[in-house]
């Protein structure tokens, strides 16, 4: 089936292996990314950071159904939108690793810190460990476990992508000053976990722009 995507700007992004529209939500500018298989309307979202009407309108627009919502850690900038998604998409599965559901429960408490706007989240649905699939129609997303930036960080793996959080972004990594956060920890699951992936593989962050592995593994200067 030949079907046209349009992205949070009107364009049409290049179809790969997956389908990827991504947009930035949220009073951070987190990157939200949708992503499906291409045949089917099913979609993953990943960490929706906030603005669920405009979350819904993209995937509306696009006739996709999500039918899992992923964060890659519990801070409230990644997770503003669940609650919206989830009233919006009844079923909608809700996943988190299980060593992140204290961020969660408490992120209302560290948004008001910060005077940012914030919907508490509604519980998990899906607890993660790592090794798992997520999955939409026929599209597979391998969690791997990259603790450090939090304690329950995941990136989402799909042969030429990688999807990273706030573990690694184009030139850095993630901040490790915060409750949870462990630098040696995140270097090292940088290392072992995304490093070692093909280097060709385009790498979504968090926040910023995309980058691939074999940018990162040759001149990002926090993994020298």
């Amino acid at each position: 089936m030949d079907r046209k995507y349009m992205d949070a700007n009107g364009g049409t992004p290049c179809r790969r292996d997956a389908v990827i529209l991504s947009i930035t939500a949220g009073p951070l500018d987190v990157n939200c990314y949708i992503i499906s298989d291409g045949d089917s309307e099913e979609a993953v979202v990943i960490d929706p950071g906030g603005d669920g009407e405009r979350i819904e309108e993209l995937l509306r627009r696009n006739s996709l159904r999500p039918v899992n919502l992923v964060d890659t850690h519990g801070h409230f900038d990644h997770i503003g939108g669940n609650a919206y998604l989830m009233s919006a998409f009844p079923g909608i599965e809700l996943c988190l690793h299980e060593d992140d559901l204290p961020l969660l429960r408490s992120a209302g408490e560290h948004a008001d810190y910060w005077n940012m706007p914030f919907e508490d989240s509604p519980e998990p649905t899906r607890l993660l460990h790592g090794g798992e699939l997520v999955r939409a129609g026929s599209l597979e997303l391998e969690v791997m476990h990259t603790p450090g930036h939090s304690p329950g960080g995941i990136s989402l793996y799909t042969p030429g992508h990688v999807f990273t959080g706030d573990a690694l972004f184009s030139g850095s990594i993630g901040r490790t000053d915060l409750p949870g956060g462990d630098h040696v920890r995140l270097v090292a699951s940088i290392r072992e976990r995304i490093l070692v992936l093909p280097l060709d593989t385009v790498v979504h962050p968090g926040h910023g722009p995309e980058t691939t592995v074999g940018e990162e593994a040759i001149h990002n200067p926090f993994l020298e």
